[in-house]
């Protein structure tokens, strides 16, 4: 699973489509996939399965008020990495 999957998965979220989203985050097991469990969790409003992938993502728990900023920030976290790897390629090229 990719970066432009874990969009999507933060894309479902915001749409309202917790089960496209969860469904996205838990076929991921890299950090950022469970940084968007986590989210996830939060949104839903289950602290103890929030706070559980957030320690999995190595992260601090932001609390249960938090979803709209994690979500903006792993959207950022991930936008940032997909154009690292894009201007490494081209620069490689």
């Amino acid at each position: 699973m990719g970066k432009a999957e874990l969009l999507r998965g933060l894309d479902l979220l915001e749409s309202g489509d917790w089960s496209g989203a969860h469904a996205i985050a838990q076929a991921d097991q890299t950090a950022l996939g469970s940084w968007l469990h986590g989210i996830v969790h939060i949104v839903e409003g289950d602290q103890g399965n929030a706070q559980h992938w957030y320690r999995r993502a190595n992260r601090t728990f932001p609390g249960m008020q938090g979803s709209d900023r994690e979500i903006q920030a792993l959207r950022s976290t991930l936008l940032a990495s997909i154009i690292r790897e894009r201007d490494s390629r081209t620069m490689l090229a």
